[in-house]
């Protein structure tokens, strides 16, 4: 805990399991991972992976917060930022109630942490504690054959890339946790001129919100296109069909 305090590694506030928006068929994956962060169960480690922008840090950061606010020990350690910082950051880290590890493909082809992640997992299991890993994708056949199974003993999640009715439901959320409503114009304008990332898409929400409290005028289509010109070169005209939305 010391080290994660000492790099300055941080939470999104917005990064819960109440603001996470699943891929349909994965309705049960936030309940489920929650109660583990809440030592909920008997599993003790977790592996989720997918794409870019699938929701993985979201989750290992939600997982954070749900086990800190039920009172365990935790650390979070981003290795996409971490990671060159070398393996000794693992050190003492075993006897935490929760050690989340994200990204931690970037660092497993190294020999001195995939020691030191072998360990970890044995030295986890031995005093109780709960491990969370995620990574672009499976642990790959080029790793050490022991450190390879040992990521693989708990659940293995792949998460999905969210289609037009998930990122109708981000949108909608993500603006009614700011203080203002999308209405179905405002939403089908949105997924089509702007990004379809969804932290981009927050990112891009963020500032129409603060767009419009700085001018204290509604989110409206027109609105709305005004924040993406003054971001860069003007969105192309809408087409003429409409998107399926649900909001």
């Amino acid at each position: 805990m010391s080290d994660q305090l000492a790099l300055n590694v941080s939470l999104r506030a917005d990064a819960t399991f109440e603001t996470f928006v699943p891929a349909p068929s994965q309705q049960e994956l936030g309940g489920a991972l929650q109660a583990f962060a809440c030592a909920q169960g008997s599993e003790q480690q977790w592996y989720l992976w997918g794409a870019p922008q699938t929701g993985k840090t979201h989750l290992a950061q939600a997982a954070c917060h749900a086990a800190g606010d039920a009172g365990g020990a935790v650390a979070y350690l981003p290795l996409a930022e971490l990671g060159a910082h070398g393996a000794g950051l693992l050190e003492g880290m075993d006897r935490l109630d929760l050690l989340v590890i994200d990204d931690v493909d970037r660092v497993w082809l190294d020999s001195e942490w995939a020691r030191s992640l072998f360990g970890l997992v044995n030295a986890v299991r031995e005093h109780g504690g709960r491990l969370l890993f995620t990574a672009a994708e499976r642990p790959a056949q080029a790793l050490l054959p022991d450190l390879r199974s040992r990521l693989l003993w708990g659940p293995v999640y792949q998460l999905q890339r969210l289609e037009d009715d998930g990122l109708q439901v981000l949108a909608g959320r993500a603006a009614a946790a700011r203080g203002f409503a999308l209405g179905v114009n405002e939403v089908q304008y949105l997924l089509r001129h702007g990004p379809r990332e969804p932290r981009a898409l927050i990112e891009l929400l963020e500032r129409i919100d603060q767009a419009s409290l700085r001018a204290k005028r509604r989110v409206t289509v027109p609105f709305i296109r005004s924040v993406l010109v003054a971001d860069g070169p003007p969105p192309a005209p809408m087409a003429p069909e409409r998107v399926k939305t649900d909001v």
